[in-house]
C-alpha cells in the first residue's frame, strides 16, 4: 500500500503556533525561555498526523530560507514588503533551531534549500510524489493551484473539524475558478498577505467573471471581456498583471537536497516529551 505524503509549510505552522496557540505563553520551568513556538509546532503537527491522515504518512517539513524570496522581490520590490520585520515579529523564528532539532531527533525530514521559498519546495515535492496521496498542511491559499493534480489536497487545521481538507471542487464552489486559474485570479483580485494589490477596482467576483470558462490572464486582451472602466484598468495595468501572475505561480523545479523515501515517518510523541528530550524545560 502506498504511503501518503504530508508536506508541511514549516514557517506557516511555526508562526501560527507562536501567535495563536493557547491564551498564555508556555515558558520553561525557570521562566527564562518562551517555548510556545516549539511546543505549539509539535502539538499541531502531531494532531494533524493523528487526526487528519488516514494512514501513517511520510512527513516532510519545508522551511523558508533567508533570501528565498529574492527572485520574486526582483520582479516586484513590493512583494511581502508589508510584513513586519522587527524583533517582535521575528520572535517565532527563535524557535527554529529547537524545532529542527526535534524533527531530527524523531527522524522526521525537513528541507530548507538555498534560494527558494518553502512554497516552491512543497510544490516541487508534490510533483515528485506523483501517484501518492499528498496533503499540503498550510493556511496559505496559494497552494490551491496544486489542486488540479490528482490525489492532492490542502490541509488547514485552523478550520473547524470536518472542514479542514480543501480540494478542487471546493475552490471552484467558493471562488468561481479552477485551481489552474488560481495565480491569474489572485493577480487580478490581489493577495494582501503578499502585498500584491491586484488590478485597481477588480475584486474576486469580477476576477472570476473575467476568467469564466477557463481563461487565463493571457487570454483577456482578445476575449472581448475588457469593456468599460474595469476593462480599461486591466489593459492599463496588463504588464504588471502578468508580473504578479508570475510571482504567484509556484515553481516545481527546485533542486532538493533530499528525496522522498516512500516509508512512513517515525512516530511523533506529545510535544512535552519532545521538549523534555531536547532538555528545554
Amino acid at each position: 500500500m502506498e504511503v501518503p505524503v504530508l508536506l508541511v509549510d514549516g514557517n506557516n505552522l511555526l508562526f501560527r503556533a507562536a501567535h495563536g496557540f493557547g491564551a498564555a505563553p508556555i515558558l520553561s520551568r525557570d521562566q527564562a525561555r518562551d517555548l510556545t513556538g516549539a511546543f505549539g509546532f509539535f502539538t499541531l503537527l502531531r494532531a494533524a498526523i493523528r487526526d487528519e491522515v488516514p494512514a501513517p504518512p511520510e512527513v516532510v517539513v519545508a522551511f523558508d530560507v533567508e533570501g528565498g524570496s529574492a527572485a520574486r522581490k526582483l520582479a516586484d520590490p513590493a512583494y511581502k514588503a508589508n510584513r513586519p520585520d522587527d524583533p517582535a515579529a521575528r520572535r517565532p523564528l527563535l524557535s527554529l533551531p529547537d524545532v529542527k532539532a526535534g524533527l531530527e531527533m524523531y527522524g522526521i525530514g525537513w528541507v530548507e534549500p538555498d534560494g527558494a521559498e518553502a512554497d516552491d519546495v512543497i510544490a516541487t515535492l508534490v510533483h515528485a510524489s506523483h501517484g501518492r496521496d499528498r496533503l499540503v498542511m498550510s493556511m496559505d491559499k496559494d497552494f490551491y493551484q496544486l489542486l488540479d493534480l490528482p490525489r492532492v489536497r490542502v490541509l488547514n487545521t485552523a478550520l473547524r473539524p470536518g472542514d479542514r481538507l480543501v480540494g478542487a471542487d471546493r475552490v471552484h464552489a467558493r471562488h468561481g475558478v479552477s485551481p489552474s486559474q488560481w495565480a491569474c485570479f489572485r493577480a487580478l483580485s490581489g493577495d494582501p498577505s503578499d502585498n500584491i494589490p491586484g488590478v485597481s477596482g477588480i475584486g474576486p467576483k469580477t476576477a472570476a467573471a473575467l476568467l469564466a470558462g477557463g481563461l487565463s490572464v493571457h487570454d483577456l486582451p482578445e476575449s472581448g471581456r475588457l469593456t468599460g472602466a474595469k476593462g480599461t484598468r486591466v489593459r492599463d495595468q496588463f504588464d504588471q498583471l502578468l508580473a504578479w501572475r508570475e510571482i504567484i505561480e509556484l515553481r516545481t523545479d527546485v533542486p532538493l537536497p533530499r528525496t522522498l523515501t516512500g516509508s512512513p515517518s517515525p512516530f511523533l510523541p506529545p510535544a512535552a516529551e519532545v521538549l523534555d528530550k531536547l532538555d528545554l524545560w
